[in-house]
């Protein structure tokens, strides 16, 4: 069921971070996506696919200048972005991670200091099949300041059924959805 509404659009987003870290815990993954995961704090989100969220950049983020490694804001864009498929995803579509990125270039505007609690905007542009692109800014809080921003495409791949196994909240409102209109499940 792709959200229609925007109380299913957030709970389409937060069923993405509530999966992740399921598995996250039950792998023992600890790369270094799992900090942004766990921290970042949903803002809003849209059944149009945009979502924003807010962000610290701390010293983990930063590099030897005291401002964000490029390298961090490619991770931050990544996860971020990738969440706004959640509102417009459904069994087979798009469903938990959004598939791999394809390309995800990024602007580097104006430089981040370490303890700047940055604002992150994601809206899907284009969602196919099998193709995805979203585009991201990130930016002071109050919106004055973009600091950098990303297009980034994604490829539809299918998700793991190991992922599938960890089951959230979201799921019982695909099963729902998928048995009034006799889809096969998840």
């Amino acid at each position: 069921m792709a959200a229609t509404t925007h109380e299913e659009a957030m709970k389409a987003v937060e069923a993405i971070f509530e999966r992740y870290l399921l598995i996250s815990t039950s792998t023992k993954f600890d790369g270094f996506d799992k900090h942004i995961m766990e921290t970042v704090e949903l803002i809003d989100a849209s059944p149009k696919g945009t979502v924003t969220f807010e962000f610290l950049i701390d010293e983990r983020y930063t590099n030897i200048n005291g401002v964000m490694h490029g390298g961090a804001a490619g991770v931050i864009f990544d996860m971020c972005t990738t969440t706004a498929l959640g509102p417009l995803a459904r069994p087979g579509f798009w469903d938990f991670l959004g598939g791999v990125t394809r390309t995800l270039n990024i602007s580097y505007l104006k430089a981040i200091p370490i303890g700047t609690k940055v604002r992150i905007h994601s809206e899907v542009c284009q969602v196919g099949r099998t193709m995805a692109m979203i585009r991201g800014t990130m930016m002071s809080q109050d919106g004055k300041t973009i600091f950098c921003t990303c297009e980034h495409h994604k490829v539809s791949v299918p998700t793991q059924e190991a992922h599938l196994q960890h089951k959230v909240a979201w799921d019982d409102l695909w099963d729902k959805d998928e048995n009034v209109e006799g889809k096969a499940k998840l």
